[in-house]
């Protein structure tokens, strides 16, 4: 950086606690540089050519020089020791990294932005940096508390005592936290709650986007599914040649699950766990037993399913349930009717036939045309809809909508639930809910649009549904300063292009300052996620309904886990009943067949137990979040690729833009088991006894 380029930005390094590496490869151009800080602070120490300096500026900054390198930059987390005069010490940012640094300063000289632009949505407390304070006090380590005297578990017993009471006085705050006692006796879990994966400070966001099919706009079940399940069975008989007996076919959404896999190949659905395991298997309605099952996917030796082959197809949105209806079906006439037009069909070919169909229900008018006649009939109204997105945009924040659904459907969509009633054509033609949004895009075709840079920009003409070219990125930088305000000015409403529109319209320097809500698990959470880095929330409609149940049944889940952790425990102790010496053999044996007969009544009690539980849920699937006692594959990708998940999109405009959204402490099994107050550290060592 210049001179001039570091005292702009240094107000913001100490505004954040930055640490800044300095670097030169010039002695000289460091001594110009040291005469800068000791004019931004009397706190400098000398930095020489092969001894790279440390100063504190104002007790906040920290800032290491360096000469001898070949780039310059900032970073973060180097700790001072490990910094030395090589070029190759110096290599974790590169000439890109710099280059657009310096840009991002140039494109605006507007301090109050910088400083927002600098603000991290993953920056939640400074607590969060307590690993990287460590090299703080190397040289006088922070002595760990005792133990408390008091029991966490306790801390909620006593009509007269808060929950937080024994901690807070356990660790040296009590009287001091003038707030905690107005807290509920219990925390309060509803519909409207939002859940954390990972740290996210909404005052970081500079943009959010929604989605709109199951995110903003709610569809009434099985009304809306039935319009393309029923669109889907006509095309396939009439238009493909499928038997007529398809047009019996009745719709129940009530037996699929998200989170399921398809196995076009061989007709099966399948519910895995996260580290790949068939849980549960169907071919079309008739349950696989477990030798099969097993035989299929697992009994293999060189080559394991991965699940992401091309025949696999995953069930992550609610849309295609009406696809694994009609699916299973035509595999149940194929498998156990007499229709020789299917006899010639591969379970794979009829899939893709399906796929067809009933995407085409949702291109040709079969389901636009009648939400558009009847929209009460299909679309829920939402009263925090309005509230939500205003909320937004008067705090500064920018708002856009990402759908795939094209124009004349989300017009239809928006209109409706802008006005909550069905409006005629002259008020429809206003699109007055386009004020709630600084952008929209329709016709993204996501996923598409989060990875492929080459997608089209075209503009809408609302008036008539228009479309007319653009130059995209070209005709921004071709308008000048401002050229993304500009642009908009012109139109903003627009249908496909790619992600590098998007972001150089809402003007954002990095990924993670936009918020992307939807309820596709690959398309809106994943692949944003993976290829972009935007911050997510994930909608899933049925999380209210999951957690009642949970709730109902949490007795059950803690009779479980009490009683698989005692068949562990007996495991243990009959490995060390065989070690034992100081026992006769008769004994032994004895002990043993005793042991084992307590571990078959209490596997045959957990089967029981884990299959009421399950069924609680779901008397097909079981819990959507689990699969047998692992983490299903549709909790393992929402537990690792959103940020946020919640019940419904409207729950996020409940909280402010200053609300921060933290996760509990993580643990792994060693950790729980060590957490539990039934458990003890001991460093004894069984090969050493």
């Amino acid at each position: 950086l210049t001179a001039e380029e570091f005292s702009f930005y240094f107000p913001v390094f100490v505004q954040n606690k930055s640490t800044i590496f300095l670097i030169s490869r010039s002695c000289t151009r460091l001594s110009s540089h040291r005469q800068l800080f000791q004019s931004l602070s009397s706190e400098t120490q000398v930095a020489t050519e092969h001894n790279p300096g440390i100063m504190r500026v104002r007790s906040h900054c920290t800032i290491l020089v360096a000469a001898g390198a070949y780039c310059c930059g900032t970073g973060y987390g180097f700790s001072p020791a490990k910094i030395s005069p090589s070029r190759s010490s110096f290599s974790f940012m590169t000439d890109s990294d710099s280059s657009r640094l310096r840009k991002q300063g140039r494109a605006s000289r507007d301090l109050p932005k910088l400083k927002s632009a600098t603000e991290s949505s993953y920056d939640i407390d400074s607590d969060e940096d307590s690993e990287q304070h460590l090299a703080d006090h190397a040289d006088h380590p922070l002595t760990p508390p005792p133990p408390p005297e008091y029991q966490l578990e306790d801390s909620t017993n006593g009509e007269d005592k808060g929950r937080y009471d024994g901690v807070i006085d356990a660790v040296g705050l009590g009287g001091k936290l003038r707030q905690v006692n107005k807290l509920p006796n219990k925390r309060v879990l509803d519909q409207n709650s939002v859940f954390c994966n990972r740290e996210l400070k909404l005052s970081g966001i500079r943009a959010i986007g929604f989605d709109m099919d199951y995110t903003l706009a709610q569809y009434q079940q099985p009304a809306f599914d039935k319009l393309a399940f029923d669109g889907a069975k006509e095309k396939l008989v009439k238009a493909l040649g499928y038997p007529e007996e398809v047009l019996d076919f009745e719709y129940d959404h009530e037996h699929w699950a998200r989170g399921l896999i398809i196995d076009t190949q061989r007709g099966n659905f399948l519910k895995i766990d996260r580290h790949k395991y068939v849980r549960v298997a169907y071919h079309g309605f008739d349950p696989i037993s477990s030798t099969t099952r097993k035989f299929i996917y697992s009994r293999t030796f060189n080559v394991v399913p991965s699940f992401s082959e091309n025949h696999f197809v995953n069930m992550d949105t609610l849309f295609q349930h009406v696809d694994a209806h009609l699916f299973a079906s035509l595999v149940e006439m194929k498998d156990k009717g007499n229709h020789d037009f299917l006899d010639l069909k591969t379970y794979e070919e009829i899939y893709r036939q399906v796929r067809e169909c009933v995407d085409l229900c949702h291109r040709d008018g079969v389901i636009k045309d009648e939400v558009a006649r009847n929209p009460e009939k299909y679309i829920v109204i939402d009263k925090g809809l309005i509230p939500m997105l205003q909320g937004y945009r008067d705090a500064g924040v920018k708002v856009f909508l990402l759908t795939n659904s094209y124009w004349e459907y989300t017009s239809v969509a928006m209109n409706y639930l802008f006005h909550e009633r069905k409006v005629e054509d002259e008020l429809k033609r206003k699109n007055e809910w386009l004020d709630l949004f600084d952008l929209v895009v329709v016709g993204s075709c996501k996923p598409a649009y989060m990875v492929d840079p080459y997608l089209n920009l075209f503009r809408i003409r609302p008036e008539d549904g228009s479309l007319l070219n653009t130059d995209g990125l070209f005709e921004i930088e071709a308008l000048g300063e401002n050229g993304a305000e500009k642009f908009l000015k012109m139109g903003k409403v627009f249908q496909g292009g790619n992600w590098k529109h998007l972001q150089a319209m809402l003007e954002t320097q990095a990924g993670e300052e936009i918020l992307y809500v939807g309820d596709h698990l690959y398309a809106d959470v994943l692949r944003s996620k993976r290829t972009l880095g935007w911050r997510s929330a994930f909608i899933v409609p049925e999380l209210a309904d999951q957690m009642k149940v949970f709730s109902q049944q949490k007795h059950v889940a803690r009779q479980i886990t009490e009683l698989r952790k005692l068949r562990d425990e007996l495991s243990l102790y009959t490995e060390t009943v065989k070690r034992s010496s100081d026992i006769s053999s008769d004994e032994v044996d004895q002990i043993l067949e005793e042991l084992r007969e307590d571990d078959e009544t209490l596997k045959a009690t957990l089967t029981e137990l884990a299959e009421c539980w399950h069924a609680a849920f779901h008397p097909v699937w079981g819990s959507m979040f689990n699969a047998g006692y692992q983490d299903s594959r549709f909790a393992f990708y929402v537990s690792n690729y959103a940020c946020l998940y919640t019940s419904k999109a409207t729950n996020l405009g409940l909280s402010s833009i200053s609300r921060g959204f933290r996760t509990t402490l993580e643990l792994i099994p060693h950790d729980n088991m060590l957490a539990d107050s039934g458990t003890e550290f001991s460093e004894f060592d069984a090969w050493e006894s």
